[in-house]
């Protein structure tokens, strides 16, 4: 079982844009191309829940709380209950799902995510759950650097920040030479 991807699909959950139902399909890749077919207009109001909630686990995570992004994090388990099953479309492909095919998309996709960053919090610990540094962007991200030191979700993100600085610093400078 990947739990890693199941922990990206939180993070790609937290930073989709739910305005509407085409925001929410197009969150399902290929792998999850039933899913874009058969959500429906009720699933939004869950996915924009559950996204909130999940922002505030990476918000409880980079902040050092714990304590209250493991209780919220339990929360969503009771709420979205993983329920394993063996998938696979022949005798060489068997893998793991985390709910039955009977389950709704909303609880299907979300269960997995909450599942996943559940077991990433375990494996690595709440410190590598990132929210972007770049005050314009907002987006969440998990750190998967060496020594725990990512501070942005992309190298877009890192570098339109640096240039940002590197601009700021330099009319303050020549503000200061003015003077």
């Amino acid at each position: 079982m990947n739990f890693d991807a199941y922990a990206r699909t939180a993070v790609d959950l937290v930073n989709a844009s739910l305005d509407e139902l085409d925001g929410l399909r197009g969150l399902f890749g290929d792998e999850n191309s039933w899913m874009r077919d058969e959500v429906v207009e009720r699933d939004l109001a869950i996915f924009r829940r559950a996204q909130k909630r999940l922002r505030d686990v990476f918000e409880f995570g980079t902040t050092g709380r714990d304590v209250q992004a493991v209780a919220e994090l339990n929360a969503l388990l009771e709420h979205f209950p993983v329920q394993p099953r063996i998938s696979g479309h022949d005798a060489s492909d068997w893998h793991m799902h985390v709910t039955s095919r009977g389950a709704s998309v909303s609880a299907e996709y979300i269960a997995g995510a909450v599942w996943g960053l559940s077991v990433w919090l375990c494996e690595f610990g709440s410190a590598r759950f990132g929210v972007c540094a770049d005050e314009r962007c907002g987006n969440v991200y998990l750190d998967t650097s060496s020594n725990c030191c990512r501070r942005f979700c992309s190298e877009r993100c890192a570098t339109r920040s640096h240039v940002a600085a590197h601009r700021a610093r330099k009319k303050e400078k020549l503000l200061a030479a003015v003077s």
